[in-house]
């Protein structure tokens, strides 16, 4: 998928690494069967822990208890795993608390 933009370009990067992540377990053999496939549009726990781990840095999620925590907030159908969209909210607000930030210190400039 080619992009034109900047923006076009961070949202087909958001969708890969989500399903990258998503698919992991069911690469694994983890899962079998029919729900196998729908998995893979889903995080997992362990899918959940690696991604947040390894590309958004947060390293608190090594602590079962945040872990479980983060997971119950974003699991807001409560099926045990985060599909997409509940995945964009956390990836919202981490870009709100960024801007946040920035603009907190161009403030005090």
């Amino acid at each position: 998928m080619a992009c034109k933009s900047r923006v076009s370009d961070a949202i087909a990067t958001l969708v890969a690494v989500f399903h990258e992540y998503a698919s992991k377990d069911s690469e694994e053999g983890k899962d079998s069967g029919k729900n196998a496939s729908m998995d893979q549009f889903k995080l997992s726990k362990n899918e959940l822990k690696e991604l947040v781990q390894k590309e958004l840095d947060m390293d608190n999620v090594k602590d079962p208890a945040k872990l479980e925590e983060l997971m119950k907030e974003l699991d807001e159908d409560g099926d045990g795993q985060v599909d997409f969209f509940e995945f964009v909210g956390l990836v919202a607000g981490l870009a709100c608390v960024c801007n946040d930030f920035l603009e907190s210190i161009l403030a005090d400039e």
